[in-house]
């Protein structure tokens, strides 16, 4: 009889090395059982949006002088009145000529929505991680009851992460874009499939409005597009696609009459004709305030007209809160920990739901008055010489909480291109997406 193998020698290195080959080659036979028994990360497809753009035509007209922020138009700077030379010398000349572009374009009929804003994220951002900074808690309606208007849900499923706060924000404009956050947007329906392309008039002989609606389904490249964002300050990179509207093509589209009416063919509002030099309340060319129901954000006084969301003189700021909040949240509860009555003379005026004005523009838009103010992707210089390596824009449009000279031609303001806190702290931060060139009904990503 052969003696049976002892349990306790220890193996020799030939041995060793046969057993730990076998073993690697069972591992590599149940390698492929595994990964079929692993659950998979499914993505949800990329959602559908609509944007309606007016058609806005007369290329290569006449520009208008402003200085900033008084209420003159002149046909040109030569016109204007002489300004006193200031230090710093490097100051930008304070007189401009804006508003001409030498192309026929689109221009959103409305603002993009807090509904268009969470399709979004939930398209680029399906697991929820927000590794590119597109949404901040501030924006929760837990964090701030009156002005919060998207949810975040670690525990949803892939898709469902983001959500409007309450149900009425699905139809107000997205108030908490840095240019960043549009460009990234933008890059997205850039970059996307358009699957429709309808085109459709409003009116008729000097007052018909021409627009292009558009069914695109988004993509979740946002780096590059029109704006590459690697870039310290990104331009447009097409000459066809859609955009954030640049400074002179919002100025046109807002205020251009193309019939010759107005001031050297300008409205002082993008409301109405206007009367430059009179601002009166009690001045019939001053358009109306809006006014809101209190538990929806609906414009309840469309009646009247002209009519855009500032806050008028001796009247209260247009207000509304949230259905799924109580009054005493929405005037108490806030990020920032302000006492009461701070936080109410801080904080405000609300957005109203899009379009509910009811007043166009020269070219069919609506609110490009009032509502949310409005990113362009035009960079300007800093501000009273300031140097630094942060990139400033331009704005335009007026927000709920501020008077009616917000709404002028010459209301062109400033910002840097990220500035956290402001979009932390400023709810009426919003924008337009625009196109140029010819697209077609095909797309790319």
């Amino acid at each position: 009889m052969t003696n049976a193998p002892d349990a306790t020698r220890p193996l020799s290195p030939r041995r060793l090395l046969g057993l730990t080959l076998a073993l690697i080659a069972l591992c590599a036979l149940a390698l492929p059982s595994l990964a079929a028994a692993r659950p998979k990360l499914s993505l949800p497809k990329p959602a559908v949006l609509t944007f309606t753009v007016a058609k806005v035509g007369k290329p290569n007209n006449p520009s208008v002088a402003i200085v900033p922020f008084t209420n003159a138009v002149y046909p040109n700077c030569a016109a204007a009145p002489a300004e006193p030379k200031v230090e710093p010398t490097n100051l930008p000349d304070p007189c401009q000529e804006l508003g001409s572009v030498g192309y026929e374009y689109g221009i959103g009929e409305v603002e993009v929505t807090v509904e268009q804003y969470v399709a979004f994220l939930n398209t680029v951002d399906p697991f929820g991680r927000n590794q590119l900074g597109l949404y901040y808690e501030d924006e929760s309606g837990t964090a701030w009851p009156k002005y919060g208007q998207i949810d975040y849900s670690a525990l949803a499923r892939a898709g469902r992460h983001y959500s409007a706060a309450a149900p009425e924000w699905n139809d107000k404009p997205y108030g908490f874009a840095d240019f960043l956050r549009a460009a990234r947007i933008d890059n997205s329906v850039a970059n996307g499939k358009v699957l429709s392309k309808t085109e459709s008039s409003r009116g008729s002989g000097s007052t018909e409005f021409k627009y292009v609606t558009y069914r695109i389904r988004l993509s979740r490249v946002t780096g590059t597009g029109m704006y590459d964002m690697h870039k310290r300050a990104p331009v447009r990179t097409r000459e066809t696609g859609f955009v954030i509207p640049s400074q002179n093509e919002w100025i046109k589209a807002a205020y251009y009459d193309r019939s010759g009416g107005g001031t050297y063919s300008y409205w002082q509002y993008p409301t109405n004709e206007g009367e430059f030099g009179k601002i009166t309340a009690t001045n019939p060319a001053v358009p109306f305030s809006a006014q809101l129901n209190p538990l929806t954000g609906d414009v309840t006084n469309a009646s009247t007209q002209p009519l855009a969301n500032f806050h008028a003189e001796g009247q209260a700021a247009p207000s509304w809160c949230p259905s799924n909040q109580t009054q005493e949240a929405c005037e108490t509860v806030n990020p920032f920990h302000m006492p009461a009555k701070a936080y109410e003379k801080a904080f405000q005026g609300s957005l109203n739901t899009v379009g509910q004005a009811q007043t166009y523009g020269p070219w069919g838009t609506l609110e490009q008055g009032g509502n949310a103010v409005e990113w362009t992707d035009t960079i300007t210089p800093p501000p009273f010489g300031a140097k630094g390596h942060r990139v400033w824009r331009r704005l335009h449009g007026g927000v709920p909480n501020a008077p009616v000279y917000q709404l002028w031609l010459s209301a062109i303001g400033l910002q840097p291109q990220k500035n956290t806190f402001f979009v932390k702290t400023y709810p009426w931060l919003g924008f337009r997406i625009g196109v140029i060139g010819s697209l077609l009904n095909e797309g790319s990503k």
